[in-house]
């Protein structure tokens, strides 16, 4: 999780401090050497043509004995050496890593945004058992699919004049998509096949999904709205605010929706902070969201901790209304601090399975040569003062057996009454939809693919 994102002038910006951005170390550390060289002069002054530079392992040593959070595994970093992942890994936190110059970039571009590059923007599933086995589960409102009217549940018969089928489909569609500049389909739905001409671009994934399930007027089902939030990202198809603007927008838009709504987060690993804090509040009226402690280089090149707290505001759109928290062992990170924050300072419960645990926060720095150090610097504290970190957060009602939408919706039906099927009448479409949603099938029938390179992992 990446609290901290570096601006275009490659300084680092903090989410969670006020204030200006820190200067660049690289230039703080040429400026401590030179006062030092001065410091070391007497009654004769010998001038020197220039100031010696650090490299890029005394710069990254420099850097992680004055950011790094556990100080107590300081002692056993090398203070010389000329392999920079030697050093990292001569640290036990996993989370602190160094990103060559060559990758840092595209890493930057995977933390803070879901920019997807060459794609037609939709994701399928792959049904072994089926002789068309590539069926549309998503298609991005923004992308060529989108905009061509491609149906989200079709299913594609050929890519480029190539017929998708058998064992061999799943392959050759990628390898299409990979590949070609220009991506005709022809896909069948409802009984209709139409082709689309399709051309690749660099499209932006929305992270908020919107689905109802369980509803059937005829037998007086309401249905039950699945909210489902993939990631935590600065940029996504919401250009201006990320996944916070997607969430939002949905929220206000659907004030006057009155069933009970699940925010899906099973299975997101996390992502920036400023959006987890800042979605919490649209559910918050008031009181503490999240307390943070961080380590950081001082003015003067020397280190400190510092403690910050982020507090609600009233006047959000989900202040009011029937909502859940899905998540399970592999809700992560900045996801932690979103369900803390929620939880405990509204009403609104977790369903599902205990938490991942990661409690902990890293910042991503420029290095001298333009590599990346992302180091663990900061911890997180829930509203109430618990730390989570290495045994995650426990769900008020857990679910028994498998952590899905219908044990959400059963969760629905205990608190607020609202009338749902026995889970056989609704078992085809529980079953497309946790398939297309990550999650495990016993017989191992279904892959998954398209648009969704972005993902960042605890």
């Amino acid at each position: 999780m990446n609290h901290q994102f570096i601006n275009e002038h490659k300084n680092v910006i903090p989410d969670t401090v006020p204030g200006t951005p820190i200067l660049s170390l690289v230039s703080r550390l040429s400026s401590l050497v030179l006062l030092l060289l001065l410091a070391a002069c007497s009654d004769f002054f010998h001038p020197v043509k220039s100031t010696p530079e650090p490299t890029e392992y005394s710069f990254n040593y420099w850097l992680l004995q004055r950011q790094y959070l556990f100080e107590d595994e300081l002692v056993n970093l090398p203070e010389d050496g000329d392999s920079v992942q030697v050093l990292y890994k001569a640290l036990k936190d996993p989370y602190t890593q160094y990103v060559p110059p060559s990758k840092s970039e595209a890493a930057v571009i995977r933390s803070t945004t879901s920019m997807v590059e060459g794609d037609v923007g939709m994701r399928y599933f792959y049904n072994y058992n089926l002789n068309y086995p590539i069926i549309i589960t998503r298609v991005y409102p923004q992308g060529p699919a989108g905009r061509a009217g491609i149906p989200r549940n079709g299913r594609i018969l050929e890519a480029n004049g190539i017929e998708l089928t058998g064992e061999s489909a799943k392959t050759v569609y990628d390898s299409i998509i990979n590949y070609s500049k220009n991506v005709n389909l022809l896909i069948a739905y409802k009984g209709d096949t139409t082709l689309y001409e399709l051309e690749k671009e660099t499209i932006y994934a929305p992270t908020v999904f919107v689905d109802t399930l369980y509803k059937d007027s005829a037998k007086g089902y309401p249905g039950i709205i699945i909210v489902s939030i993939e990631a935590f990202k600065i940029v996504t198809a919401d250009r201006d605010s990320g996944t916070y603007g997607e969430l939002k927008t949905y929220l206000t838009e659907s004030a006057s929706d009155k069933r009970v709504r699940v925010l899906d987060l099973r299975n997101n690993p996390g992502g920036h902070v400023s959006q987890c804090i800042d979605m919490a509040d649209l559910f918050s009226k008031e009181g503490t969201l999240s307390t943070s402690r961080w380590r950081s280089v001082t003015a003067d090149g020397g280190s400190a901790f510092y403690t910050s707290t982020e507090t609600a505001k009233a006047g959000d759109p989900g202040e009011s209304g029937k909502f859940l928290i899905l998540a399970n062992r592999g809700s992560a990170s900045c996801t932690e601090i979103f369900i803390a924050a929620v939880t405990e300072t509204t009403d609104i419960p977790f369903v599902g399975g205990t938490t991942y645990g990661k409690g902990i926060g890293q910042t991503m720095f420029y290095t001298y040569e333009n590599g990346l150090a992302k180091i663990t610097d900061l911890e997180f504290i829930t509203p109430k003062g618990n730390s989570y970190h290495g045994v995650g957060i426990v769900p008020k009602y857990e679910c028994e057996g498998d952590i899905d939408t219908y044990c959400a919706a059963k969760i629905a039906n205990k608190l607020y009454g609202v009338k749902i099927p026995e889970q056989s009448e609704n078992a085809l479409e529980k079953r497309q939809y946790e398939q297309a949603h990550n999650t495990t099938d016993s017989n191992d029938i279904y892959d998954f693919g398209g648009a969704y390179e972005w993902g960042v992992y605890p």
